[in-house]
C-alpha cells in the first residue's frame, strides 16, 4: 500500500512539475554556482537554447553570467549568446513565468537571492515600482541595461 501511493505521488509530482514548464529539465544544480536549484523556487530561471536543450539556474545574476560568457560551461556546447533560443524568469511577485527579455529587473534591494545581491524579475515597470516600495531598491532596469560588467559587481 505504502509503494502504491508513494508510486502514486511520485507520478503526479513529475506531472504538476512538467506543466509548470519549470520541473522537465535534466539538471539539478546550476551550472555556475553548482547550487541546487530546486531549493529556491522563487528565483528560479531556465534558458533553452536553439538545439531544444532546456538548462536551469538557481538565480537571474547566475543566468545572466552564463548568457554573456557561455563558452566558460563547454559541458552545454554553447560557444555564444546567439545559441541560446529563449530564457524565462519567475516574477517575483506572483511567480508567473515570464520571457527574460520583457521583464523588468529590480538592482540594490534589501532582498538577497540564493548567492547574495542579485536581480529582482517582475513582469512589468509597474510592477517593479510596487516592489521597489516594499523591498527596497536604487534602480529599475530593461533587459537591455544588464551588462556582464553589472553581473561581476554583483557577484563581488
Amino acid at each position: 500500500m505504502k509503494r502504491a501511493l508513494t508510486a502514486a505521488l511520485l507520478t503526479l509530482s513529475v506531472v504538476c512539475a512538467s506543466e509548470s514548464g519549470w520541473g522537465d529539465t535534466p539538471n539539478r544544480l546550476d551550472p555556475v554556482y553548482q547550487l541546487k536549484v530546486d531549493k529556491y523556487p522563487k528565483f528560479q530561471t531556465e534558458m533553452v537554447l536553439k538545439n531544444g536543450r532546456k538548462i536551469r539556474f538557481c538565480c537571474v545574476k547566475s543566468m545572466l553570467g552564463f548568457y554573456f560568457s557561455p563558452y566558460r560551461f563547454p559541458e552545454y556546447g554553447v560557444k555564444e549568446s546567439g545559441e541560446i533560443d529563449k530564457m524565462f524568469v519567475k516574477d517575483y511577485l506572483d511567480g508567473s513565468r515570464i520571457d527574460a527579455k520583457k521583464a523588468w529587473y529590480v538592482f540594490g534591494s534589501r532582498l538577497v537571492g540564493p548567492h547574495g545581491d542579485d536581480l529582482i524579475p517582475l513582469s512589468s515597470k509597474t510592477r517593479a515600482e510596487l516592489f521597489v516600495k516594499r523591498y527596497g531598491g536604487t534602480r529599475i532596469m530593461e533587459f537591455g541595461k544588464l551588462s556582464a560588467g553589472l553581473v561581476r559587481y554583483l557577484d563581488m
